[in-house]
C-alpha cells in the first residue's frame, strides 16, 4: 500500500511539475515567432507592398496591432480553449490550424511509433550483445555499426532505401502512405490501426509496407545511439557486485544477463528511449519530406516557407505538448521501475 501511495504522489508531483515546463515551452514559442525576422502580414501578398491601410486592416484582424501583452494572454487562454487560430499562409489561408494539424498528426505518431520499434528492437538488442561480449569482435563489429549508422544523414538513407527497395527491387513502395482510394476509414487516421479496426487485413498489411522504410530510415539512424547508451550501461551492470554474486551462486550466464545486468541498466535505458521518442518527432521532419508523407512535419516545413505565423505557432505548440506529456510518462515509468527515483 505504501509503495502504491509513494508511487502515486510522486506521479501527481511529477504532473504538477509538467504544468510550468509547459508554459516555458509556450511563453518561448509565442517570443522567438515575434523576435524573428520578417513580417508575416507583409508576406500574406507574396512579398508585394499592399496599400498601408490594407497592411494595418490585416493587423488589426490578426490580433498583431495590440500589446504584446494583450497578444500574450490572447495566445495563452486561446491555447487553453483549443484554438490554435486561422492559418494566413499562401496554401492554407483561411482554414483552422487545428484541422489542419488534426489531418496529419496521426501520420506522424505512426511514423514515430514505428520508427521507435525499429530503434529500440535494433538498438536495445544490439546493445546487450555488444555489452555481454565486451572486446570481442562482435562487440567491435556492433560498435562501428553504431558510430557509422548515428551519424548517416536521414535524407540520405532514406533515398538509398527508395532507390534499392522500391525503383531496384521493386518489394516496398517508394514514397507515400497509401496508394490507390481505398483509404481505412476510422478514428484514429493511422491506417494501420484504423485496417487492424476495420478487420482488413490486406488494407494493414499494404499500409505497413508504406510504413516500413520510412520507419527503418529513422528507427535505424536513432538505433546507433540507443546501441552506444545500452552497451555503456550493460558494462556497468555485468561487471557489478550483484551480477557476480549471481554468478557464485550458480546462475546462469544467459540469465545473469537478462534478469540482472539488463534489469538494472534498464533505468537510464528507459529515460533515454522516452527522450529520443519526442525527438523522433523532429526526425521526422526529414523522414516525411523524403518519402513524401503528409505529416505535421512536413506541415511545418510548408508554413515556414509561407511565413504562415499562426500555422508555425500551432504545430510548435503540439511539439511541445508532446514533449511534455512524453516527458511525464518517462518520469513515471522510471520511478516504476526503480523505487529508488520516488524517495
Amino acid at each position: 500500500m505504501a509503495r502504491g501511495h509513494s508511487l502515486l504522489a510522486y506521479a501527481l508531483t511529477r504532473m504538477a511539475l509538467a504544468v510550468p515546463m509547459l508554459l516555458i515551452l509556450l511563453t518561448a514559442v509565442f517570443i522567438i515567432l515575434r523576435i524573428l525576422p520578417g513580417d508575416p502580414v507583409l508576406a500574406l501578398w507574396g512579398g508585394h507592398t499592399p496599400p498601408p491601410e490594407v497592411v494595418e486592416a490585416a493587423r488589426q484582424q490578426l490580433g498583431l496591432d495590440k500589446p504584446w501583452y494583450v497578444q500574450y494572454w490572447n495566445y495563452m487562454t486561446d491555447f487553453l480553449q483549443g484554438k490554435f487560430g486561422i492559418s494566413i499562409g499562401e496554401q492554407y489561408r483561411g482554414t483552422p490550424v487545428w484541422n489542419q494539424i488534426s489531418q496529419r498528426l496521426p501520420a506522424t505518431i505512426e511514423l514515430s511509433i514505428g520508427s521507435m520499434f525499429v530503434a529500440t528492437v535494433v538498438g536495445v538488442g544490439a546493445g546487450i550483445v555488444a555489452g555481454s561480449r565486451r572486446d570481442t569482435w562482435v562487440d567491435v563489429a556492433i560498435r562501428l555499426y553504431g558510430t557509422i549508422v548515428w551519424v548517416i544523414p536521414i535524407f540520405w538513407l532514406g533515398l538509398i532505401f527508395q532507390l534499392i527497395f522500391g525503383v531496384w527491387l521493386h518489394w516496398l513502395p517508394p514514397q507515400g502512405r497509401w496508394t490507390g482510394t481505398d483509404i481505412p476509414r476510422g478514428v484514429t487516421g493511422m491506417y494501420t490501426v484504423d485496417a487492424l479496426l476495420e478487420g482488413n487485413l490486406a488494407h494493414f498489411w499494404k499500409a505497413t509496407q508504406h510504413l516500413i522504410l520510412p520507419s527503418l530510415t529513422l528507427g535505424l539512424v536513432l538505433s546507433g545511439f540507443f546501441t552506444k547508451t545500452v552497451r555503456a550501461n550493460m558494462l556497468q551492470t555485468v561487471t557489478a557486485d550483484y551480477s557476480d554474486a549471481a554468478r557464485a551462486r550458480g546462475v546462469p550466464e544467459r540469465r545473469v544477463i537478462t534478469r540482472h545486468a539488463f534489469r538494472n541498466a534498464l533505468v537510464p535505458v528507459v529515460t533515454v528511449l522516452g527522450l529520443q521518442f519526442a525527438i523522433l518527432f523532429a526526425g521526422a521532419v526529414l523522414t516525411e519530406r523524403t518519402f513524401s508523407i503528409e505529416g505535421i512535419g512536413q506541415l511545418l516545413l510548408t508554413s515556414i516557407t509561407s511565413k504562415d505565423m499562426t500555422m508555425i505557432q500551432g504545430v510548435v505548440v503540439v511539439y511541445a505538448s508532446i514533449i511534455v506529456v512524453i516527458s511525464l510518462v518517462v518520469d513515471i515509468l522510471g520511478a516504476m521501475i526503480d523505487p529508488r527515483i520516488r524517495l
